[in-house]
């Protein structure tokens, strides 16, 4: 399933992603040498948000619409999801 994602990573920071497979990302974000370069120094990263998309193609849009979004609307939308 494609999907864009909200991790927080372990300063309070936020990092927004999109993949076929959110908790194998997840588990590459904490564990392996190809999680981003971002959260690879702000270990350990948790899963605040996930949003199941049509394709990958509406998932990367949406990653980028999240990405341009102020933090403290993307705390709302974490916070509107739980």
């Amino acid at each position: 399933m494609n999907s864009v994602y909200i991790v927080r990573c372990d300063d309070g920071t936020l990092y927004t992603g999109s993949t076929m497979d959110v908790e194998k990302r997840v588990r590459e974000h904490n564990e392996l040498k190809n999680g981003a370069k971002y959260t690879k120094a702000r270990r350990p990263v948790v899963l605040v948000y996930r949003e199941e998309c049509e394709s990958f193609a509406h998932a990367r849009s949406r990653e980028a619409e999240i990405k341009r979004m102020k933090r403290s609307e993307k705390l709302f939308l974490v916070e509107d999801h739980i």
